[in-house]
């Protein structure tokens, strides 16, 4: 199943509206098959990984991150048909898809024809890998990530607003690999104001990966021109309008201070990307009020995840703690 979430991840950021799904094929201990979701979400996992096994699927145990799918589509069969067909013996599923064409009927499809199904292997990371299309079925928003440099006394900018570069070059490549695994990215009109930028990815091989943009504003009909080449900037006037979106399951916050206050007020925010640099700016500026009314509120609502060091800065993510 690790096997598995490793390619999921291949596709993440890029199978919206569908989940990034990784599938993986065994027979008699030698892996057969691989697959992932496609860019736009076709052919699934489950049919990428029964083509590259053939034949030696038959009899052998697949594993996949998410219930194989049981509804007729325009676009493709059923996983749920393809595994009884290709003659599988077992399932081993991480998550059951809340999707309700799907929902508990792709196992027993797959049960009713005879074949195995374990429910459950590590379930805990296969919700954090395809966070955004479970936030969008359980909750009908996106799930966001927000992504903040800061120095070691808490500035995102100089106390003029000047941002470029408090992290070094490491971090900042990784922060551009965040943008590669989400649908969206969006800042506020003060960073546009204050740093003009693009952003798009940057990495070598995957500039075609960057993310829709937007601009946080309650102007309407706010223009920015974008760069040749670059996608149009778009509008979103409240946090709370993120539920509006349509094809977006993944949003990046790369705003400044104020942006970045206003989804963590709404409690729109999911995950923390921490970036630490070595520096200490000196009356720079800094969160403001996100609506807490005692310090005892802000304990409890954060989990580390994950932490290393990128070159001199230090990275920290963090999950929201939600029942």
């Amino acid at each position: 199943m690790g096997a598995a979430l490793a390619l999921g991840e291949r596709g993440r950021g890029r199978t919206t509206p569908n989940p990034n799904v990784g599938c993986v094929i065994v027979a008699d201990g030698v892996v057969v098959g691989r697959g992932w979701t496609q860019p736009g979400g076709r052919p699934h996992a489950e049919a990428m990984a029964l083509a590259q096994a053939g034949e030696k699927s038959r009899g052998a145990t697949v594993y996949t991150t998410l219930e194989p799918c049981a509804h007729v589509s325009t676009r493709g069969p059923a996983c749920s048909d393809l595994l009884q067909l290709a003659g599988v013996a077992r399932v081993v599923i991480a998550l059951g898809d809340p999707d309700p064409r799907t929902n508990g009927a792709g196992v027993a499809r797959l049960r009713d024809a005879g074949i195995v199904v374990d429910l459950g292997a590590r379930a805990a990371a296969a919700r954090t890998a395809m966070a955004g299309f479970l936030m969008r079925r359980e909750h009908g928003r996106p799930a966001v990530t927000l992504k903040l440099a800061l120095s070691l006394d808490g500035a995102t900018a100089l106390g003029l607003g000047a941002s470029q570069w408090i992290t070094g070059p490491e971090a900042r490549a990784h922060a551009h690999l965040e943008r590669t695994r989400h649908d969206a990215i969006l800042v506020g009109r003060a960073t546009i104001d204050a740093d003009d930028p693009t952003l798009d990815v940057r990495l070598p091989g995957l500039e075609a990966r960057s993310p829709r943009r937007f601009i946080l504003s309650r102007t309407p009909d706010l223009q920015h021109p974008a760069p040749d080449g670059a996608l149009p900037w778009e509008n979103l006037a409240a946090p709370d309008a993120i539920g509006t979106l349509e094809g977006i399951d993944t949003m990046l916050v790369e705003g400044g201070p104020t942006t970045a206050a206003a989804f963590l007020a709404a409690d729109l925010v999911d995950r923390l990307l921490l970036y630490r640099a070595p520096i200490m700016v000196g009356g720079g500026r800094t969160l403001p009020d996100i609506g807490l009314a005692d310090l005892s509120e802000a304990h409890g609502r954060w989990t580390m995840t994950d932490a290393r060091t990128l070159g001199s800065d230090r990275l920290e993510v963090y999950e929201r703690v939600r029942e």
